[in-house]
């Protein structure tokens, strides 16, 4: 499994934690209010449920809204999602998760917006190794921008300087979420499947915004 179709995985189990969706309800919650993956297909998404259903992570029901009482000729029934036990007991396995690829960027922006499911000594766990990652990162940004200086022209400069205010900023951010941890305080309306602020820099640093946007949606996507 490639680590993005492991980071989709783990964001529709989490959406399908929250209720029951069609295809169409997830890609939408996927794309706005999570927040995560920005853009990708109905080619990517529905692989990746066929998927969840052959593990037993979840099982598919016809759509029961008035919407599917008299489908047009030619189009299917929506299919609906619903998260079994087992699948239930998978996410809060990857919950549980603190391993190193929690801190990269794809992964922990999903897993930040799921933080609201997840236990305290966790979430610690996963923002300082986030911080860790990042010190690290910012560490090797400004020795070779001190190695190149005197070779870049001023607009590359610029965007290396962008680049590393970027995780500057970052850093942070992770330093105020770190210590209202630690003093047991909850983020004010925090939510599952709520959004990480984006600090989309491209390369240079920040968490960057994922998805295939190779594919293109269809008529008869918004069916199933």
């Amino acid at each position: 499994m490639s680590r993005r179709s492991g980071i989709l995985e783990f964001a529709v189990l989490g959406l399908l934690r929250e209720s029951p969706m069609h295809g169409y309800e997830l890609r939408k919650r996927l794309n706005t209010s999570l927040g995560v993956f920005r853009a990708f297909s109905y080619g990517t998404l529905y692989p990746c449920l066929k998927t969840l259903v052959a593990n037993g992570w979840l099982i598919e029901e016809p759509g029961s809204t008035h919407e599917d009482a008299a489908p047009l000729a030619g189009r299917r029934a929506k299919i609906v999602y619903r998260l079994t036990a087992e699948g239930k007991e998978h996410f809060e396995q990857l919950l549980s998760q603190t391993g190193p690829d929690a801190y990269e960027d794809e992964h922990f922006a999903a897993r930040f917006a799921f933080f609201g499911q997840t236990s305290r000594d966790v979430r610690m766990r996963v923002l300082e190794g986030r911080r860790s990652r990042l010190e690290e990162r910012l560490e090797k940004m400004r020795a070779s921008l001190a190695r190149t200086r005197e070779r870049l022209d001023d607009y590359t400069l610029e965007l290396q300087r962008h680049g590393m205010e970027s995780v500057e900023r970052e850093v942070r951010w992770l330093n105020e979420l770190i210590e209202s941890e630690r003093a047991g305080r909850d983020l004010k309306g925090s939510a599952s499947g709520g959004s990480a602020p984006d600090t989309t820099t491209g390369s240079t640093g920040g968490l960057p915004r994922t998805g295939d946007t190779s594919g293109t949606d269809t008529p008869g996507d918004t069916a199933t």
